[in-house]
């Protein structure tokens, strides 16, 4: 047994969720006082929105364009991947931004009905961070699963040998399982990650998962084993103590 491996394994079922957890607080709090906390709510949504559409390009970007290049077996120099993620970025900005200006404007009305126009704008947001969360959530449940069973035909096919190859088929297989259980059993863990801990808003739900796919893509990046779910679950935590303990569920958290 190979006990450091172990250890850190065990060691991100702790990490993973605190982290998350953290940048979650942080960035709900960062949001609630740039925002909702000012006296023109709705100018000040304008006014962020580009550079929190730009983090999510960025998570885009390295999740998507860069992971999915690797699988070309094109794997660009530093600069080239520093260039193609800004690129992404820019492209999310403008997707987000054309989307945004499309909602009614909201600054005339009073201040509390401004909310409901901030939430809109966060909603589509949430478009972009749903998307980086999902590919996140997908790919890495799929390796989790997949992992010991191509260990296994490895061995099998290799005389007792594991090898870095293995059949196309075993991801096909990996994606049929995810689908099959999010059809089966989905609704249940959606209803409880995004309703049953603490009440989500958009923007409670964008802090969330931005600082989710954040964390996931930091943990892939160095190595460190990670469960989506648990991520998902301790920035939800993290957004909720943002509104301070009474707006957690704590029977579902135990």
């Amino acid at each position: 047994v190979h006990w450091h491996n172990v250890g850190k394994i065990a060691a991100s079922w702790v990490l993973s969720p605190t982290i998350a957890g953290i940048v979650a607080y942080l960035l709900f709090n960062t949001i609630r006082r740039s925002i909702f906390d000012t006296s023109s709510p709705s100018r000040c949504a304008r006014r962020f929105t580009p550079i929190y559409l730009f983090l999510v390009g960025v998570v885009l970007g390295d999740m998507t364009v860069l992971k999915g290049l690797a699988h070309f077996h094109l794997v660009p120099s530093f600069y080239a991947a520093v260039l193609i993620t800004i690129l992404t970025a820019f492209a999310v900005v403008v997707m987000g931004y054309t989307i945004m200006k499309k909602i009614p404007n909201a600054d005339n009305v009073k201040r509390y009905l401004q909310y409901e126009y901030v939430e809109k704008l966060f909603a589509v947001l949430m478009i972009f961070t749903a998307c980086a969360m999902v590919f996140a959530h997908g790919s890495n449940d799929v390796a989790i699963a997949m992992g010991p069973i191509a260990a296994i035909i490895s061995i099998v096919e290799n005389h007792g040998q594991i090898s870095n190859t293995f059949p196309s088929w075993i991801l096909w297989f990996g994606c049929v399982g995810v689908v099959t259980g999010l059809i089966m059993y989905g609704r249940k863990v959606i209803a409880t990650v995004g309703s049953n801990i603490t009440a989500l808003t958009p923007s409670r739900a964008f802090a969330a998962t931005l600082a989710s796919a954040g964390t996931v893509i930091i943990s892939t990046s160095l190595g460190i084993p990670v469960s989506a779910t648990q991520t998902l679950v301790g920035g939800v935590l993290g957004v909720g103590l943002a509104r301070g303990l009474g707006a957690l569920n704590i029977t579902i958290c135990r």
